[in-house]
């Protein structure tokens, strides 16, 4: 996986000089890049309208001009580092693959509405700018493959996430991310999810369900503990815990509330199975009966329902890390049995912890 970032200029080494506009680093205001492209048009008009490529990045553009639009044809645009405020509505006229926009000044209501017709767009960058929510027009380029809103103050994922499904790379950390909705778990494509500098706690289950994704980057978190699913990620080459809680302090501090007269009636029927006719009981006891959970301890038959254990086993990871998962047992007492089945289980075992991946 290659990803063609704003960085690399990747569309611009493949189109000759006379299809390039060039003026970065010259210090221009959005009312002298105006005139400039007035200028081309009166010059050329055939000549503006060839135009693919045009790079503004680290000028003093606070807003780009209106007359963006002439640019029928433009294919890349780079405006980063600029101090932009607002985009365009006219920049939809466009047929734009790569829209570059990273450290500017960008707010929620910067980004134009018609930035969701935009259906050409395959890349975009919204890095380091001032955005507090993921912005929903983004949420109908279902081409998009590579998008990056790191270094922002975005707060959630939409759940509508799933919609980008030709996404391969996922850019959103440094952010405030409390949570992931497990609807990512539908980006079939994904390669690379970066979810670090954030305030996760956990992760959805359906990360597992990524079956192509490579890169995990999960540091500077508030982890304690990662799905066991995440062991079905038979592609992933990259994964990075560092600075997450540490695991001991997490299970040193859990504590057991002991069943609640329901939950041990429950367990009783289904342990030994006893029959019984679901008319003869009211349907919130036939719910509750028909939601309880196995123990994860394969020496162990009993379920649980509400009441379980957090346990913390480490677990080989395609033969390179071992990493903490959390499994739920139906009682303190499966713990044991957990740990003799062959698989290290965490304790205050310096070395033990010393094989988390640090990143």
């Amino acid at each position: 996986m290659e990803p063609c970032t704003s960085d690399s200029s990747c569309d611009s080494d493949n189109l000759p000089s006379e299809k390039t506009l060039d003026y970065a680093h010259l210090m221009l205001d959005s009312s002298t890049l105006s005139c400039n492209l007035e200028q081309v048009k009166s010059a050329n008009k055939k000549a503006i309208k060839d135009i693919e490529i045009l790079l503004l990045q680290n000028n003093r553009l606070r807003s780009l001009p209106p007359n963006i639009d002439i640019l029928s044809s433009l294919r890349v645009l780079d405006v980063s580092s600029n101090g932009l405020t607002h985009i365009p509505e006219e920049i939809a006229v466009c047929p734009l693959v790569t829209f570059a926009a990273k450290n500017n000044a960008l707010e929620d209501e910067s980004l134009p509405k018609s930035l969701s017709t935009m259906k050409t767009l395959k890349e975009i960058n919204l890095s380091g700018n001032r955005l507090t929510a993921f912005p929903p027009q983004i949420l109908e380029l279902s081409n998009v493959k590579y998008l990056y809103l790191g270094g922002n103050q975005i707060t959630c994922v939409p759940r509508d996430i799933w919609k980008l499904i030709s996404l391969q790379v996922l850019y959103i950390g440094g952010n405030q991310l409390t949570e992931v909705p497990v609807t990512v778990g539908k980006l079939g494509n994904l390669q690379a999810l970066v979810l670090s500098d954030n305030q996760l706690e956990s992760l959805p289950a359906s990360i597992a369900n990524l079956k192509h994704l490579r890169s995990l980057l999960l540091h500077k978190n508030r982890l304690r503990t990662l799905p066991p699913e995440i062991v079905g990620l038979k592609c992933l080459a990259e994964l990075s815990l560092r600075d997450n809680p540490l695991v001991v302090r997490f299970v040193n501090t859990m504590s057991l509330n002991p069943p609640s007269l329901l939950e041990h009636a429950g367990r009783v029927i289904k342990l030994h199975n006893i029959s019984y006719n679901p008319e003869d009981l009211p349907h919130h006891l036939v719910e509750y009966l028909g939601s309880a959970h196995h123990c994860v301890n394969p020496k162990c038959q009993g379920v649980y329902f509400d009441n379980r254990v957090e346990h913390i086993k480490f677990v080989d990871f395609c033969g390179k890390y071992r990493i903490p998962l959390l499994q739920y047992l139906c009682s303190s007492k499966c713990i044991q049995g957990t740990q003799e089945d062959g698989q290290a289980c965490c304790s205050a075992n310096p070395s033990m912890i010393q094989k988390v991946l640090l990143g």
